[in-house]
């Protein structure tokens, strides 16, 4: 009989957890119930957060089994017996859809599961179950409402509901983690989709190096810029669900330049901010933010430079931030990603191509289309097979601006171990590089909403950034709990 009460497990770490299982305190069987119980309390009903939109019905039979396992003596890693929630563009073979919070792929069933939820698997973790998303990645309407799918609904954002923005496509993910309705959450970003979430719902989220972490399974928009991530209520935690999500597959070509296994843990305790030279263009990254949200900012700035950390003031990093994004890789790259995807979804559902998504949409208009698909027709608009002139200029541009022109250059010249920003300000430089960012909590602004500090550095640089995030997160905690009424 468990020990631990619903209290107790309100923003339990896994340190914490694995105490808890290793005292026979409390089994994986009982901690899904509990989180079971807060999501029926606080998700559909109470505030209804509405940031799960499928719960595993073999989570409980997964738990037993897993508590049956470290009985025997068999303990898979640190994710034993540890519930995730999955972004629904992710693929589980099991009883649960994968639909992108879209109408047209809700009865769509993946055959087998992304390779990461596989290594989940492997590694012991428990799919609680599917989290809300911003509908196909928020990759539909230029209007389209952050936490919105025709699907699932709206995602409200825990410290605001109703008012406050919860951000990103992964909102479902970040809010889930943020109420406590999970340990930990995988989310999926394209451009900001992880990181952004993750800030404005007060937790820690981990946007990767595209390739350290395998798109096999993922419903795309970009070949160049998706990657899957963690989000976590702390650096350690998020770090440890890294550990398990890299590593090399052999049907993403991405992943096969990737480093070996990497523990992204080991040392964290004896990390220091002494010395690390930051860069940050100052003026670039308040120019839209309010007072408030300025001072939280300048005050993380402050930290940094107290704990010994030196910030380097530079009038640019990258050309990219002083001309109009353009967004036509995704919109050639969402086509050709999306017609691929679709050879995988039963013909019984008569979807083979964008077109066919854009036709059903049409069709079922009173339900699909409240805020209209227009990313949707300009992508089937372009060729999908990659080779427009368009398309290969602004790739081309993309990486040569954000790599060796930006990023790459701005850390070399200046002997630098990170970028700093806000949160939302910067997160599409490092999207178009596929370079890594971290973001870690920061203060909340008036309004009471949270606010965060986004790390970002050169390619495979994870590492790295985790250190210096949970140095931050130790002498900041800046993180506080959701009270519920």
């Amino acid at each position: 009989m468990s020990q631990i009460n619903l209290l107790q497990i309100e923003e339990m770490t896994l340190d914490q957890l694995h105490t808890y299982y290793e005292n026979e305190e409390l089994t994986s069987f009982e901690l899904i119930k509990h989180y079971l119980k807060r999501i029926a309390m606080y998700d559909k009903a109470g505030p209804s957060i509405n940031s799960v939109l499928e719960v595993n019905p073999e989570a409980l039979f997964i738990a037993r089994n897993m508590d049956a396992e470290r009985k025997n003596g068999k303990v898979r890693g640190p994710l034993h017996g540890v519930p995730v929630i999955i972004k629904d563009n992710i693929d589980t073979a099991d009883q649960m859809h994968t639909s992108a919070g879209s109408l047209a792929l809700q009865n769509h069933y993946a055959k087998k599961d992304a390779f990461i939820v596989q290594k989940l698997r492997n590694a012991g973790a428990i799919i609680l179950g599917k989290a809300n998303m911003t509908e196909w990645a928020n990759f539909m309407a230029y209007n389209m409402p952050n936490g919105f799918s025709s699907r699932g609904g709206q995602v409200l954002n825990p410290y605001g509901p109703g008012v406050l923005d919860v951000s990103g496509s992964s909102s479902g993910s970040g809010a889930a983690v943020a109420c406590n309705f999970t340990m930990l959450a995988v989310g999926t970003e394209t451009s900001g989709s992880i990181l952004c979430p993750a800030g404005n719902n007060n937790i820690v989220g981990i946007k990767p190096t595209v390739g350290l972490v395998s798109r096999s399974g993922i419903i795309p928009i970009s070949i160049s810029q998706d990657t899957a991530g963690p989000m976590a209520r702390n650096v350690k935690d998020a770090a440890v669900l890294l550990e398990i999500l890299a590593g090399y597959d052999s049907d993403d070509s991405a992943t096969h330049c990737a480093p070996s296994a990497i523990s992204y843990t080991d040392g964290l305790a004896k990390v220091s901010l002494k010395g690390k030279r930051f860069g940050v263009t100052y003026d670039f990254c308040i120019k839209n933010l309010n007072e408030n949200q300025k001072s939280a900012f300048d005050q993380a700035l402050f930290d940094l430079k107290k704990e010994g950390a030196e910030i380097i003031y530079l009038d640019l990093i990258s050309p990219l931030e002083k001309s109009r994004f353009d967004y036509n890789v995704l919109l050639h790259e969402f086509k050709s990603g999306i017609n691929n995807y679709l050879k995988t979804v039963s013909p019984a559902l008569g979807l083979k191509t964008l077109s066919d998504i854009i036709t059903y949409n049409e069709k079922h208009k009173e339900d699909c289309l409240k805020h209209n698909q227009e990313l949707l027709i300009e992508s089937d608009q372009t060729v999908g097979t990659l080779t427009s002139p368009d398309y290969l200029k602004s790739r081309l541009n993309d990486l040569e601006n954000s790599q060796n022109m930006g990023i790459d250059l701005v850390i070399s010249e200046n002997q630098l171990d990170a970028l700093i920003s806000p949160n939302d300000v910067w997160y599409g430089i490092p999207a178009k590089a596929g370079y890594p960012s971290i973001s870690v909590p920061s203060g909340f602004d008036v309004d009471g909403l949270p606010l965060s500090i986004i790390l970002t550095a050169e390619a495979f640089s994870e590492k790295k950034l985790i250190e210096i995030a949970y140095a931050y997160e130790k002498v900041t905690q800046k993180r506080k709990p959701i009270e519920f009424k």
